[in-house]
């Protein structure tokens, strides 16, 4: 396993590919692009990110077809190992879709686009994407749409 290599999961529709490879590279890490039409070997990456967007437009549920494409094999697998996988946005309905996170997702309550910053309590500070050297939690704001 490459200690920095990060795969990018790419899809017909999906955006923001390229701001999370800068992202990754910025961050120190190699990004590598991965095809949804493809497998990979899940020995040769330490995380997987998937990136928003509108996955093969997303007609029917979010994130139902891609859930569904050759990648999403590879990534269940890489899922296994324990090593960590992101979902941003469209990213998030494909995991859920394709059984890697729990629950479903469902239209909000009043059924309007909501486009805003959310207060988050991070409870768990020892997780992959917040190593801190306390164990008490942290607010951070974030954006949804």
């Amino acid at each position: 396993m490459s200690k920095n290599k990060i795969g990018v999961v790419r899809f017909w529709g999906t955006n923001c590919d390229f701001d999370v490879k800068k992202w990754v590279s910025l961050a120190g890490f190699e990004p590598e692009f991965l095809w949804f039409q493809d497998q990979f070997n899940i020995n040769d990456y330490q995380s997987v990110v998937i990136p928003g967007g509108f996955s093969y437009g997303d007609y029917l549920r979010c994130g139902a077809l891609a859930a569904r494409s050759p990648v999403m094999k590879s990534v269940q697998e890489f899922a296994k190992t324990g090593r960590p996988i992101l979902g941003i946005c469209n990213g998030f309905q494909i995991l859920c879709e394709a059984g890697l996170l729990p629950g479903a997702l469902v239209r909000n309550e009043k059924q309007n686009f909501i486009d805003t910053f959310v207060d988050l309590e991070v409870n768990n500070l020892s997780s992959y994407f917040f190593r801190a050297g306390e164990n008490k939690s942290v607010k951070i704001k974030l954006p949804i749409a």
